[in-house]
């Protein structure tokens, strides 16, 4: 793709387009509408008598949870209540609108060391029940609920809802978070020190996270009113924010408490436009430049081994916190190899303002921030850590994403605008294999405590990073921490470490380099996928003692869907096997006039994209023979000729190795080892298509014949590359065909056309990488069928990536030619899904008629309710495997008249997911089943000789689609005139084929 400097003014255009729909309007209503809120509110806080005394009663179980001790105090009025966050500097984003007030809390509510042991979050949360109760019994709010601060459990929040008029504020709220300006001693809350006695046990053991989760609050004010100043005034750092913001929050692996929020990305683009940061940011840069500026900064080493872990746990006392502790960790395993450029080497060394009216920090000093925290950004008072919930894990998440951003800015058309804003990125898509484990009666969670330096739940997730660390090794390459190797040489410590791991799956092997500790996965190649499964499981199991009903994987769950007689339907190595014997035998035949040059085989089985890989299945193989100037001129001529050539092959090869050969009007049968082989010859003419002149004389007189088995070449080796480079391409495929048949969309949606789509998600897969598993491909393709914009966009597959700039300028003139029509109103679309390939720029191959306007409609609705529904699966870990069979179940109330067949007539019944039935409707025909025909022969069904056998063979022969072809030929006319007698004549055309007919509703006739 052409770099994003050419799409500058479509760029900007968009973005600004974009900034309409998400910035907020500050104009002098909705100022009105939000101060009278903030007023009200305000108002009603300082009406609150003083002296009220407050225990523990008032939210007994959250004082008990987090340990708290001594929290009684007398209630005061807070020293000032007023605006900040994002809204104050006019960068809040829409559609949700929140307004922050900063409650300070008053010093004489604490004791100077109610630092220690929770006292302080003790008093916060009940000092926020007492302004709960009075603004619950006022007029003020229609409703007040409990939140937490960057989700930590032992830091809530209230969240006010304000009886105000507040159209054009969807979603409007007000957060009331407390604050303890200058209220302890900040030396008493040094890193270093220990403030939760119940951690001492005689060994003194700093708690730099609970001494930060202070320090925030007492530092908060300040670091607001800072980044308020750097962003007043500044209009594109404030468009910046807001586009970072758009970004991060369409990425929901990453925008979350354990990597980036707003505040986090304001701070880094303030310490960028400060003198700390050396003014990279500079007042002459424009949004995007500086949205650019920030990614690259924020990007720093190769990506490694990590693990996503989520949960929203919640700690009791609250209204609304019911239940003890429910903790739900979410896993997701990415599975691709990557190189982030080193840009910004200070992550690895710490972030650090330059302090106000001080001296910068010593070397030691900042060494000691990056030796407790995995990223460092210290404040200007240089005592507080701004990220210290940010984890390994969730910055590597950070660094990739934004590396992933940058990419999207040079490779993707109009400076990755679709990409970088509009698509969204969540678990399911982004992260080829994910698991869920329901810890919610698991004890040793909070075994020693719901909240110790850190909350137990971030702990137990550490724990269980690093089990899954090193029970995966370097089986996966992005699980969003680091990775390393399980296995290395036989050393005595080491040996005992990993069989003390392992148990008794650790096993010692002899390798020429030496005698190694290994675990072995014993399973078929096409059950490997499962090993991921099967490591996390046994680990789980072995280490944390979880039962296997509390491990929920999605890994395996739509492999029902693709799996045949008991078997995968992986194609195994016979039908390779046998084609390569068979193109030895075609090259070394002699006694034909022209000897053949090439085979290639066409079908989708031999490039492992195929639904039912053959077992005696017709197969169809494109020959080239050499070349000679004495072709005859004529079409017709020429075709005769070919078929001439065909039978003296087949002749050849029966006197040569007694093969048994057939000759059809597509072209000549072989049989060889089970398979049928239909053989067709591309006439030397055919040839000039690969010099890329579709005007030149010759090329015009190509025949159709010849084109139809050029494009099929020319698409089989495309695919074929595109397999060997991505093992999961195929089977991502099969899912894809096998949803696209279940919904009725075949005899529209060709198979090559499902294949182009499926390969657009490999070999241009941004903003994501290339999927790694079935899943992750199979909901990316649903996905990018809901989600393009098939109308006005062009899917452009370059998978040998050779396409110049004019090839895609063509490209373009050509799909903007098949919507003039339409456009102007006096025509319809041609190529509603336009897909254009280096061998087919016009999309004239799989696309030029169908699927239609509306059949791309109906697709983009089936994809995003099964989209919809298998992300939900997904994440909540479901078992249930009727769920996941809802992604290939189709209704079947859309249609007017359903004809249900008989099953054991049809050719392979056994390849059918689910039953017909149906249970609405009014019966119109029915009929009994014929004893006259039946299905094809199967393998393990034939009994008597080969010959017995090769006798009763049909080649080709599918009694449906002969039915669905005689259908297709009566006249619309016949409808018209009576829709039940039609509908009979319907099941007489398939009688003894014809199971019933069921009239659904009438029809709706166009005049």
């Amino acid at each position: 793709m052409a770099a994003s400097e050419e799409y500058t003014d479509t760029m900007n255009l968009k973005v600004a387009e974009l900034m309409k729909e998400v910035q907020l309007d500050y104009s002098s209503a909705t100022a009105k509408t939000i101060d009278d809120a903030v007023s009200s509110i305000k108002e009603c806080v300082n009406k609150i008598p003083e002296d009220i005394k407050v225990t523990a009663d008032l939210a007994p179980k959250f004082i008990r949870d987090i340990g708290a001790d001594k929290v009684e105090f007398k209630f005061k009025r807070p020293k000032s209540i007023q605006i900040g966050g994002s809204y104050s500097f006019q960068c809040a984003v829409k559609p949700d609108v929140n307004v922050d007030l900063y409650v300070r809390l008053p010093k004489e509510c604490f004791h100077e060391k109610d630092f220690l042991n929770h006292r302080y979050h003790g008093k916060r949360c009940l000092y926020l029940c007492i302004i709960k109760k009075y603004l619950e019994s006022s007029s003020v709010a229609k409703k007040v609920e409990w939140s937490f601060f960057q989700n930590e459990a032992r830091k809530p929040i209230l969240v006010v809802y304000p009886v105000v008029k507040s159209a054009g504020l969807p979603g409007f709220a007000i957060r009331l978070i407390p604050t303890a300006d200058s209220l302890f001693n900040v030396q008493k809350l040094n890193m270093e020190r220990n403030n939760l006695h119940v951690l001492s046990q005689g060994v003194s053991q700093a708690t730099p996270v609970y001494n930060n989760s202070l320090l925030e609050d007492m530092y908060m004010e300040n670091g607001a009113e800072f980044v308020r100043k750097a962003f007043s005034g500044w209009k594109a750092l404030g468009e910046a924010l807001i586009l970072l913001k758009v970004w991060a929050r369409q990425r929901s692996s990453l925008h979350t408490c354990d990597s980036l929020n707003g505040y986090l990305i304001s701070i880094i683009m303030a310490y960028l436009a400060s003198e700390s940061g050396k003014a990279r940011i500079n007042t002459t840069m424009t949004a995007m430049q500086i949205f650019r500026l920030t990614l690259d900064f924020m990007v720093y080493q190769s990506g490694m081994l990590s693990v996503v872990m989520s949960n929203s746990p919640r700690l009791q006392g609250q209204s609304n916190a019911q239940g003890r502790l429910a903790v739900h960790t979410f896993f997701c395993f990415r599975i691709f190899k990557w190189t982030i450029v080193a840009t910004s080497k200070l992550w690895g060394s710490g972030i650090f303002f330059k302090p106000q009216g001080g001296s910068d920090m010593s070397k030691e000093e900042r060494k000691r921030y990056v030796q407790y925290f995995p990223a460092v950004i210290c404040d200007l008072s240089a005592h507080f850590n701004v990220a210290y919930r940010m984890t390994k894990s969730g910055l590597i998440e950070l660094q990739d994403e934004a590396a992933l951003a940058l990419r999207c800015i040079d490779k993707c058309k109009e400076g990755g605008f679709v990409e970088l804003f509009m698509t969204k990125i969540d678990f399911p898509a982004k992260f080829d294999y994910c698991m869920r484990l329901n810890l919610k009666r698991k004890a040793e969670v909070s075994a020693q405590g719901l909240c110790l330096d850190n909350e137990c739940w971030r702990l137990y997730e550490k724990k269980v990073h690093s089990l899954l660390q090193e029970g995966l090794g370097d089986r996966a390459k992005f699980v969003r921490v680091t990775w390393g190797n399980a296995t290395s040489t036989c050393d005595i410590n080491h040996g005992l470490k990993f069989r003390k791991f392992w148990g008794n799956k650790a096993e010692l092997y002899q390798f020429k380099s030496g005698t190694r500790e290994c675990v072995f996965w014993e399973c078929k190649p096409a059950k490997r996928y499962l090993i991921i499964k099967w490591v996390t499981e046994y680990v789980l199991k072995r280490h944390l003692s979880l039962a296997e009903e509390t491990i929920m994987h999605a890994v395996d769950q739509l492999d029902f869907s693709l799996v045949h007689d008991g078997g995968d339907l992986a194609s195994d190595g016979s039908l390779l096997e046998s084609f390569g014997t068979l193109s030895k035998r075609l090259r070394l035949l002699s006694d034909v006039p022209l000897g053949v040059s090439s085979v290639q085989p066409l079908d989708s089985a031999f490039r492992h994209t195929s639904v039912f890989p053959p077992r005696p299945h017709p197969c169809a193989n494109g020959t080239k023979l050499e070349g000679s100037g004495n072709w005859p001129m004529d079409d017709l001529a020429i075709e005769k000729t070919k078929s001439a050539f065909l039978l003296r092959i087949g002749e050849c090869l029966q006197k040569d190795y007694g093969m048994k050969y057939c000759p059809s009007e597509e072209g000549v049968d072989v049989f060889l080892n089970g398979y049928v082989f239909r053989l067709k010859i591309l006439h030397e003419r055919g040839l000039d298509l690969l010099n890329g002149q579709p005007d030149s004389y010759q090329v015009k007189r190509v025949s159709p014949t010849d084109k139809h088995l050029f494009l099929r070449s020319q698409h089989s080796s495309m695919i074929n590359g595109l397999s060997g480079r991505y093992p999961l391409y195929g089977p991502v495929v099969q899912l894809a065909k096998r949803w696209v048949a279940a919904h009725l969309f075949s005899a529209s949606f060709t198979e090559e056309a499902i294949e182009l789509v499926v390969a657009s998600l490999f070999h241009n897969p941004l903003p994501f990488s290339a999927p790694c598993s079935r899943i992750a491909g199979f909901t990316r393709f649903l996905r990018l069928l809901s989600e393009h914009d098939w109308t006005f966009t062009p899917l452009i597959v370059d998978i040998n990536e050779d396409m110049t700039p004019d090839d895609e300028k063509e490209i373009d003139e050509k799909f903007t030619l098949s919507r003039k029509a339409y456009e102007e109103g006096t025509g319809g679309v041609t190529s509603a899904m336009y897909l254009a390939t280096a061998y087919d720029k016009a999309s004239e191959a799989w696309t030029s008629t169908s699927p239609s306007v509306s059949e791309v409609k109906r697709l983009a609705v089936y994809a995003r309710s099964s989209s919809n529904l298998l992300t939900k699966l997904i994440m909540q870990g479901q078992l249930d495997s009727y769920g996941w069979e809802c992604i290939f179940r189709t209704p079947l109330n859309n249609y007017d008249a359903v004809i249900l067949l008989h099953r054991d007539k049809l050719s392979y019944p056994q390849r059918l997911l689910f039953p017909s039935e149906l249970n609405h409707g009014k019966l119109v025909a029915q009929g009994n089943a014929s004893k006259i025909f039946h299905p094809f022969l199967l393998p393990n069904g034939v009994t008597g000789t080969r010959k017995d056998l090769e006798d009763q063979l049909y080649i080709n022969f599918d009694p449906l689609m002969c039915y669905v072809k005689r259908l297709e030929k009566r006249r619309r006319e016949d409808v018209k005139k009576n829709v039940k007698i039609t509908l009979r004549d319907v099941g007489e055309v398939g009688k003894g084929f014809v199971k019933s007919i069921y009239l659904l509703k009438a029809p709706r006739l166009a005049d």
